[in-house]
């Protein structure tokens, strides 16, 4: 399990290899831009050579790009699905060129309207963004459900990847406060293997490839997208030792994006996440 987190690129691409490395991550996330302007960063063949060296001669062995949140695949607007279009890809083309182990996306959202119509929207622009690149993976997120958002069930992420036509570059990113958010008690182990059997039944666990690790102020059910740093809301020191001790996630890159020094991830969080992933582990094997 490489646990890691969110870091700025700020200063250079290669910056976050060393912001990860500061907080003792084996994983990283990433923007590739500003997550609230659709302007893509101008990377060049010299920042994307210098972040390889940087993650070739460091303990960083996951890297996950997030595509920013402007991103709507499922808009009605067509305005906006050809603005996420190019974001998305251009993710995937930055994805190519840093070798990441995947971009993550939020896929969409229907908003008020009707949701099989939605996800074929969604289908379709995320197809046409893999296709205009190369070989990086796309991690489609799960999400929390409120407002029309796609991905609140394992049936809907089942359906955008037939939608976006099942290739073997599309994959999962489940995160520990969504699943909790739409209703999946994941506190407990028997809690969390009747989840990913449900998972592996509408989807399959071979297409989950990323975690998202972040504890919840909102409650089971809630709908409510609220993120806590480790151990500080619903989930709980308990939930995370369960969560992190899960053997079906071993060799994830496992990322927290919210940390306990004003939502900046410590050294501190990351300690806490291994020691919490030992005691899960040592209460598993009774």
């Amino acid at each position: 399990m490489l646990i890691g987190a969110h870091v700025s690129p700020a200063g250079g691409l290669w910056k976050s290899v060393e912001r990860g490395v500061e907080v003792g991550a084996e994983s990283i996330q990433i923007f590739n831009q500003s997550p609230r302007m659709w302007k893509p960063t101008a990377y060049g063949e010299e920042d994307f050579a210098r972040f390889r060296e940087q993650l070739a001669a460091g303990p960083i062995r996951g890297v996950l790009i997030h595509a920013v949140y402007l991103v709507n695949c499922a808009s009605d607007d067509p305005e906006i699905r050809q603005k996420s279009l190019a974001s998305l890809t251009h993710s995937l083309r930055v994805g190519d060129a840093i070798g990441a182990t995947g971009v993550v996306l939020h896929p969409g959202s229907a908003k008020g309207g009707h949701v099989g119509e939605a996800i074929a929207r969604a289908g379709e622009v995320i197809a046409e963004a893999l296709a205009a690149s190369e070989r990086c993976a796309l991690h489609l997120e799960d999400t929390a459900g409120a407002g029309g958002t796609l991905g609140r069930s394992f049936e809907e992420l089942g359906a955008l990847i037939d939608a976006a036509g099942g290739s073997e570059r599309l994959g999962m990113c489940l995160d520990s406060c969504h699943l909790l958010a739409s209703g999946y008690d994941i506190r407990t182990v028997e809690g969390l293997d009747a989840t990913l059997e449900q998972c592996n039944r509408d989807v399959g666990l071979s297409r989950l490839h990323s975690i998202h690790l972040n504890d919840s102020t909102s409650t089971l059910g809630s709908n409510r997208d609220r993120h806590a740093p480790p151990g500080q809301g619903e989930l709980g020191l308990d939930g995370l030792a369960v969560f992190l001790s899960e053997p079906r996630f071993e060799d994830l890159p496992v990322v927290m994006e919210t940390g306990s020094n004003n939502n900046e991830i410590t050294a501190a969080d990351m300690a806490l996440c291994h020691e919490l992933r030992t005691r899960g582990q040592a209460q598993r094997a009774g």
